[in-house]
């Protein structure tokens, strides 16, 4: 953990070093494969066997299924057989012959592709029903690292559109419907119209979210500004009607045409537009708006959640069960908050989402229910260190938004040095103020971490001087966790790290090289803090 010169910045290279993580970036390991390349089946058996069980009685399916040359290890699924697998002797063959596909590349032991696989599989059955053009297909880029290198499948795993042979990298959602969602926006469906009502009920049943549209005609400044939203969208499906009646099936609130609303299923179900209508400021309101009132994170939302352009972010860490009482007032909290503050949701005890954020707090090891707060604008950190009830969240959301809420830095416990007869003296973040920038003597503060590797040798040194340096009524000896303390004006490159803190001069810490030997760094001191006319030589 790297403190920067601004300590702000420390906490923004680690969230995105975080994002980075959760984004699908693992590095593909190109060794060859010790298996042989086996054969896997052609997209016309595929769809010739989906086809052949649509048409079979239910009392035979079994039958079928037992007496089909395709083993229960090679198809697992009907969603799953309509996922071309792909190999080294069909993929360039099947991206040439089809305008659309959309490929996923995987590895068998990634995790991650083991998440999205079932949600692509059902992205496919849907895009199927609805006669999309897009195949969707699969590449195990680990067995076959020759052929992923050449699609360009440089992590795990990779959503790829082929456009008549030409990849576009895929900049959608992770779930099944903003998978379908996607594809059929890039391959000409960025709207659906809806003229009827019953088209309007089958349409509630397909999707959780969507954006409506009511227009007279379907021509104007008005309607092209809706469509080129519904095109640079790549998340919300578009739907649109003229026909007032049909479309508040969908809104009941619409009161006339040249309307646009979201709607979400959730409490806060409906919102409307109320901009001008043109591009950006129809993106923007989506940007806005798209997220619940308060958003569970997963490893599949976790780069939209980081992106959303709501930049004052509160976390609330809690266990599943204690998080269901909380869920209700805490969206009436949010909704005071709407388009000011996002409200999101994380497992305490989920690791992989949960640590990270905890370790920036110094609080990893928590259990209990904990609210935290990120100012991804300014790259500021803060903590509710109050009980988490809704109206003390809410307090802390108004003092957010006022800037009364101070910066969390994080600290150890107060050690005792006087105890402790320590002759460098241990700083924590609470006391870096009163040890080394009020104190009015001289300083020199040894910042380490324990996993440095450079660190240990540092500190004998360090307590060699200080031993040395004994009798000097004006000197301070002091050392600093970097990986468990912050302060405000802690300046640390890298680590071990060495500062003099002159008396008068706080403000200006000299940076002294651990690279210096033991009588270097006693001569340089001698010079910095004893008087001249006391100045004694070095007899290390």
């Amino acid at each position: 953990m790297l403190f920067s010169k601004n300590p702000t910045s420390r906490f923004l290279l680690l969230t995105l070093t975080f994002v980075l993580l959760l984004s699908f970036s693992i590095n593909i390991n190109a060794s060859d494969p010790t298996n042989t390349e086996d054969d896997s089946d052609d997209l016309e058996q595929l769809l010739a066997l989906d086809e052949q069980e649509d048409q079979l009685p239910e009392d035979q399916d079994q039958d079928q299924e037992s007496s089909s040359r395709f083993s229960e290890a090679e198809v697992l699924s009907k969603a799953q057989r309509i996922v071309l697998e792909l190999n080294s002797d069909n993929s360039k063959r099947v991206i040439d012959e089809n305008e659309f596909v959309l490929l996923l590349g995987y590895a068998p032991w990634c995790v991650r592709s083991a998440e999205l696989m079932p949600q692509f599989a059902e992205a496919a059955t849907s895009l199927k029903e609805l006669g999309s053009p897009v195949l969707m297909a699969k590449l195990d880029a680990e067995r076959y690292p020759k052929m992923a290198s050449l699609l360009d499948i440089k992590g795990f795993p990779t959503l790829l559109l082929f456009v008549n042979g030409t990849s576009q990298a895929y900049t959608g959602g992770f779930s099944a419907e903003e998978i379908m969602i996607w594809a059929r926006k890039k391959t000409g469906v960025p709207v659906i119209r809806i003229n009827t009502v019953t088209e309007a009920e089958d349409f509630l049943k397909k999707h959780h979210m969507f954006v409506i549209g009511l227009f007279e005609k379907f021509e104007g400044s008005d309607y092209r500004a809706f469509i080129k939203a519904a095109i640079s969208d790549n998340e919300i499906q578009f739907a649109e009607a003229s026909n007032i009646e049909v479309a508040k099936l969908l809104y009941p609130y619409i009161k006339a045409t040249n309307f646009l609303g979201i709607v979400k299923s959730e409490p806060e179900r409906y919102t409307a537009y109320d901009g001008t209508f043109e591009m950006e400021n129809i993106l923007q309101f989506l940007d806005y708006n798209k997220f619940p009132l308060v958003t569970k994170l997963t490893e599949l939302n976790s780069v939209r959640v980081y992106s959303s352009p709501i930049k004052l972010q509160v976390y609330v860490f809690a266990k599943a069960d204690d998080f269901k009482t909380l869920l209700e007032p805490l969206q009436d909290v949010a909704r005071k908050f709407t388009t000011k503050v996002m409200f999101i949701y994380i497992d305490i005890v989920d690791e992989n989402l949960a640590k990270p954020f905890l370790t920036l707090f110094g609080l990893e090891e928590s259990k209990n229910t904990l609210v935290t707060a990120f100012d991804n604008k300014g790259s500021s950190k803060y903590l509710l260190q109050s009980d988490p009830t809704p109206s003390n969240i809410e307090e802390f959301c108004s003092g957010l938004l006022h800037g009364s809420i101070s910066t969390y830095f994080k600290s150890q416990p107060i050690p005792d040095n006087v105890r402790n007869n320590a002759s460098v003296l241990a700083v924590v973040g609470k006391t870096f103020d009163d040890l080394v920038l009020n104190s009015p003597k001289n300083v020199l503060l040894e910042v380490y971490t324990p996993w440095c590797i450079n660190c240990e040798t540092t500190s004998k040194q360090i307590e060699k001087l200080a031993k040395h340096f004994k009798g000097l009524d004006s000197l301070i000896f002091a050392k600093i966790d970097a990986s468990a303390n912050e302060h405000p004006k802690l300046q640390v490159d890298d680590y071990p790290s060495l500062f003099l803190y002159k008396a008068g001069d706080k403000d200006n810490p000299i940076k002294l090289s651990t690279k210096s030997g033991s009588k270097e760094l006693a001569a340089f001191i001698n010079k910095q803090v004893r008087p001249k006319d006391q100045a004694a030589k070095d007899e290390l």
